[in-house]
């Protein structure tokens, strides 16, 4: 871990004092103002730093079972920072209700409105990190994405302390200003009672806007758009690698785009996604042929491929076993439009190079929890002609010991288990199969055969028309979504009716009755959409039947009419369509001038889950 990202973590932290969705946490912090600092400021902003750090870890990386018990240690916090509250506004009547009944509580509320003790202040300060949500721009983006991918370690526990650290200095340079302030108000004044009031009511209200969801809500949002810019400066200066630009074309996720509450993080992982500028190291080819393989530096030893839960296609296979190949390693998942569309480059360069000494291994590593199903793996790599072996990475071990962050994304490994290079995205795959040539050479000690490739793709295989994509991947679940403009916004896993309205450009709504989970919006009855304005040559969507596996019937229509030529491979040209398992569905491949048009999706089918566009 660098010196620069642990900076970046602690920086990001301290900025959060100048973001709206502070604001819910700042009546506990000045309600400690007017008390001795070393005895009550600083132990409650420690326990509130090093709870926020702690829950983070754990709902980063453990997901489920920790977001579960995250949510009953907020109700908790609640509970107990509004009888904290309540002391403050009434003392003399929450004395008299805690005293017959819980003394030891009574004397511990009474001990946190006077400020006598170090242990209490700590105590607010826990619960206070239990609720603290947050806001998610580039540089917690960028610490959440290390904890999902790299898993539990002191380095993803050090950065989110060093972010929460941040946090906390500054918020106790506002509790010296406040202790300050409120001391020469009461002299001049006399109203420290009335002071008390004030505090005991804005607690009271901040504990009502957390219950309601204000702080991972509306002022998530209008702090993401005041902080980003002063977050995304930092990272351009100090840590220019992890910001680098990612074309909208070729995403498939983004670091900056975490829950708003990390705490409450679904156990999926939000991965960055494929970039194609981020490709390795740039071999001086020559024209028509391969480069030598002098000019492919060691970028690092083959990791090991011990992480797999299961393997397709082959008994498992290890690193000392592959000694001697040269190895292609193919990072990717099966609803990724991306890595659908480089997969006949992977299939082309593993049928003709095998006898050679090429061994090509897909990883599969998912993105959504329905991609961790090893039969629904098993069947879209029949589905793609996928022949040569893959690993099921379901636990992220192969992509860890990778270091990896892109979907798809290629390592060339040589015959003696080095990484000699790796490519980011799509495209680039001519210099891709030179650089297999070259690895072959020099492990056989003659020339490799010469000449590249054709490829003649067809479906969500095709490449992308990019001069005309100007609609991003859309995620549909509330963790990732952006420009829903549904009035009254998503209902976050409570079943609503809603409306679609008429969005613009990369805007989009649902119609009917649906319940929006964390990764998915399922359909709740018939007869429900979704609509989205968009300007792209190729529309997708990943969709699942309904949970207990009955197919869903639907239609399209691009600006109100049936597609005619422009439907997809997976609808036919009055629209019409099934969804009949968990995969990517294309809807539209229009044929004629590419301009904005809107898309509607009806389901006449209850029970169909929706979870992310892709354009192309």
């Amino acid at each position: 871990m660098s010196a620069t990202l642990l900076l970046l973590a602690y920086l990001g932290g301290v900025l959060t004092i100048v973001s709206p969705c502070i604001l819910p946490v700042l009546p506990f912090i000045f309600a400690r103002a007017d008390r001795p600092f070393l005895r009550s400021g600083l132990p409650m902003l420690l326990g509130m730093a090093v709870t926020f750090a702690a829950v983070a870890t754990l709902a980063a990386v453990v997901g489920g079972w920790a977001v579960a018990a995250n949510e009953y240690g907020r109700l908790a916090a609640m509970v107990l920072l509004a009888g904290f509250g309540v002391t403050l506004l009434f003392p003399a009547i929450a004395d008299r209700l805690t005293r017959p009944v819980v003394a030891l509580g009574g004397r511990l509320s009474q001990r946190i409105g006077d400020g006598g003790g170090v242990l209490p202040s700590a105590l607010l300060g826990v619960a206070t990190g239990l609720l603290w949500a947050p806001c998610a721009g580039p540089i917690l983006g960028l610490v959440l994405t290390g904890a999902a991918t790299l898993g539990a370690n002191w380095q993803t526990s050090t950065l989110l302390l060093a972010y929460a650290a941040g946090a906390a200095t500054s918020l106790a340079l506002a509790i010296l200003v406040g202790g300050r302030l409120f001391t020469l108000m009461k002299r001049s004044l006399g109203a420290g009672a009335w002071l008390r009031r004030v505090l005991g009511a804005a607690v009271i209200a901040a504990v009502a806007a957390i219950a309601l969801g204000l702080d991972t809500g509306v002022l998530t949002q209008l702090s993401t758009a005041s902080t980003a810019s002063l977050e995304q400066g930092l990272l351009d200066r100090l840590h220019p690698d992890a910001a680098a630009p990612q074309p909208p074309a070729a995403m498939t996720g983004a670091p900056a785009m975490m829950a708003a509450n990390p705490a409450m993080m679904s156990g999926n992982p939000a991965m960055t996604g494929a970039n194609p500028a981020m490709t390795g190291t740039n071999p001086a080819m020559a024209p028509g042929g391969a480069a030598p393989a002098a000019v492919l530096p060691v970028e690092a030893d083959f990791p090991s491929l011990a992480g797999a839960v299961e393997w397709l296609n082959t008994p498992p296979l290890t690193r000392e076993g592959l000694r001697g190949k040269v190895v292609l390693i193919d990072f990717w998942t099966y609803s990724c439009i991306n890595c659908l569309r480089a997969i006949p480059y992977v299939r082309a360069w593993a049928e003709r190079y095998r006898d050679q000494g090429l061994v090509v291994i897909g990883v599969h590593t998912p993105e959504f929890a329905f991609e961790r199903n090893a039969d629904n793996v098993r069947r879209a790599a029949a589905g793609l002609g996928i022949t040569y072996p893959v690993a099921i990475d379901n636990d992220y071990g192969i992509w860890r010991a990778f270091a990896n962050r892109y979907w798809p994304a290629h390592y060339f490994i040589d015959a003696q288990g080095h990484i000699r290079h790796h490519h980011f995205g799509e495209g680039g795959y001519a210099e891709s199969e030179r650089v297999i040539q070259a690895l072959l050479a020099e492990a056989n000690g003659r020339p490799a055969p010469t000449g590249l490739v054709t490829v003649t793709a067809a479906g969500a295989e095709a490449a992308s028309d990019e001069g005309n994509v100007r609609s991003p991947e859309t995620y549909i679940g509330y963790e990732r979504a952006e420009n829903f403009v549904s009035p009254g916004g998503a209902a976050e896993n409570q079943p609503r009716n809603y409306t679609a309205g008429t969005p613009r450009l990369n805007e989009w709504g649902l119609s009917g009755d649906w319940t929006v989970g964390a990764e998915h919006a399922q359909l709740d009855a018939a007869d429900g959409g979704i609509t989205y304005r968009f300007h792209a040559r190729d529309l997708h969507l990943v969709l699942g039947p309904a949970a207990d596996g009955r197919p869903v019937r639907f239609r399209v229509t691009i600006d109100g009419q049936p597609p005619g030529e422009n439907h997809g491979t997976d609808t036919d040209a009055e629209g019409n369509g099934v969804v009949d398992g968990q995969r990517l569905y294309q809807l539209l491949r229009q044929t004629g001038a590419i301009g904005d048009r809107t898309f509607e999706i009806r389901f006449l089918d209850p029970g169909v889950q929706a979870f992310a566009f892709t354009f192309g």
